[in-house]
């Protein structure tokens, strides 16, 4: 019997598992536009920084980590505040299996306790059919989870000796009211939820 998948809150101590996850993506595809696989150390000082005011969370089964998702900063500026990036990993021979679903379900719940009201993905996208490192499917993935697709950028992403797109996505989880309630830190949600 297959035993249940949990989520929770990533600890610093869990790069280098996290960071195997992300290195065939960095290696093998246009999914991140990043070259070179980060340090363990980089990639911990990545978590510890996301951690100060955002969500950072993983898919566990059997005490192992499956995949991660996280918010972080859209624009860095103050009227921005309730607005934040997605991003969502998921193991290799795990896909299609849901998990990302539910890291983004649970992605935007905390989302929305914290009083985040948009969610926007910036998503990368192949400018020619068959391509060998992109495809469609995280922008499926998103349009799937109620993202809506507001934009694409011509050619702004040189990876691999070719040009890529890149699409932004943006959900709307929250209401956009005269006077917002402030933005809660995510180290503050998780001393109020208790969890």
């Amino acid at each position: 019997m297959e035993n249940k998948i949990t989520i929770r809150t990533v600890r610093p101590d869990d790069a280098k598992e996290l960071l195997a996850i992300y290195t065939p993506y960095v290696l093998n595809t246009a999914i991140t536009f990043e070259y070179d696989v980060p340090s363990v150390d980089e990639f911990r000082q990545r978590i510890e920084n996301t951690l100060k005011k955002y969500p950072y969370i993983a898919a566990e089964r059997d005490g192992e980590l499956l995949g991660y998702a996280y918010t972080g900063v859209f624009k860095n500026r103050a009227a921005y505040d309730h607005a934040v990036e997605t991003t969502v990993y998921v193991k290799e021979n795990v896909r299609r299996q849901g998990i990302g679903r539910m890291l983004y379900n649970e992605l935007e719940s905390i989302s929305l306790r914290q009083n985040i009201t948009n969610l926007n993905a910036c998503i990368g996208c192949p400018s020619a059919d068959n391509d060998e490192y992109l495809t469609m499917d995280s922008v499926e993935f998103h349009k799937r989870m109620g993202y809506r697709i507001v934009g694409e950028f011509q050619g702004c992403g040189y990876k691999f000796g070719r040009w890529y797109n890149m699409v932004w996505a943006e959900k709307l989880i929250g209401e956009h009211a005269e006077n917002p309630l402030p933005v809660i830190p995510f180290p503050k949600l998780k001393i109020i939820l208790n969890v």
